[in-house]
């Protein structure tokens, strides 16, 4: 099986008039080279140059070892440089995974503005009600609520984000406010099945202690957009990502309840398999990412309008 480092040296004897020549070329002794020289002929079953004390020259399988070397050494810098330039250059198909919600409110739009910046680079975004396996499903990204799910997985935070219990005024003026945790379970709440966990079962934190709240959920959906429009509509109390209800908390469509008791850790995360580590096309997405939702990192109760 051909060796790059034995066709480098050969390709570099070849060209030397003498094993001498070629030692000083390499930084060796002319024994070590002829040495050298010898185990290659060895390993290979052909004599492939005639030495003499004066000069070098090619045998019949010496030229062919020599012109085929050469161009598997053209062929491996080629693929090299190819890669080099892919690692800095993105292009190439990107698959990225995201829930419905946020892919069609967030991810959609910035797509749509990378795919203008970068050209080279053709998008695939798989939109689910679950998240997806990345090797199993082939994907390159996936965004991820709360904290990465896997140490062999590599992640970023793109942008800070808390679920909130919130509900329509209507619903309150009618049934009233609940003043701490367990009175949730006297109230009409709106579930999201998003997992295999328990999906009545709410776990909320105020900072200080965490409790697990088993909630009356008449209303049960896998889309959390249409929880919220539940919400809207006056059915009961959701808990929700801020990014996904600050608008109507502004607005006043919907009230925040049991401030300051939130929900479990929702901080947003760009996940990707490890061998995606120095992909251009990864890398430079997540980067795209973060710099447009830079503003929904900090970790203060203000947040962008945009939210």
């Amino acid at each position: 099986m051909a060796d790059a480092t034995d066709l480098g040296f050969f390709s570099l004897l070849a060209r030397q008039p003498s094993l001498a020549a070629a030692a000083q070329a390499l930084g060796v002794t002319p024994p070590a080279v002829s040495r050298r020289l010898a185990a290659l002929e060895k390993r290979l079953g052909v004599r492939l140059l005639n030495r003499t004390t004066r000069r070098l020259s090619l045998t019949p399988e010496g030229e062919s070892y020599l012109e085929d070397g050469e161009q598997i050494l053209r062929d491996i810098e080629r693929l090299e440089r190819s890669l080099t330039e892919s690692r800095d250059t993105p292009r190439g198909l990107l698959r990225i995974n995201a829930g419905f919600g946020f892919g069609r409110r967030h991810l959609g739009p910035l797509i749509s503005d990378f795919v203008r910046s970068y050209p080279e680079v053709d998008v695939v975004l798989h939109l689910s009600d679950r998240a997806l396996d990345l090797t199993e499903h082939a994907l390159d990204i996936g965004i991820r609520f709360g904290p990465p799910p896997d140490a062999r997985i590599l992640a970023r935070k793109i942008a800070a984000n808390r679920r909130l219990l919130c509900a329509a005024p209507a619903y309150l003026a009618e049934r009233g406010r609940p003043a701490e945790p367990r009175d949730l379970q006297g109230h009409s709440c709106i579930v999201i099945r998003e997992s295999t966990a328990a999906f009545n079962n709410w776990q909320l934190a105020d900072g200080k202690q965490q409790v697990m709240i088993k909630v009356r959920s008449p209303l049960a959906v896998n889309h959390g957009e249409i929880a919220v429009d539940w919400a809207l509509a006056g059915h009961g109390i959701v808990l929700r990502s801020e990014w996904d209800i600050a608008g109507y908390l502004r607005s006043g469509e919907l009230v925040r309840v049991l401030e300051p008791w939130v929900g479990s850790a929702a901080d947003i995360h760009a996940i990707y398999p490890q061998r995606h580590q120095l992909s251009a096309k990864v890398r430079i997405f997540i980067d795209f990412l973060a710099e447009r939702f830079a503003a929904y990192r900090a970790d203060d109760t203000s947040r962008p309008a945009s939210w």
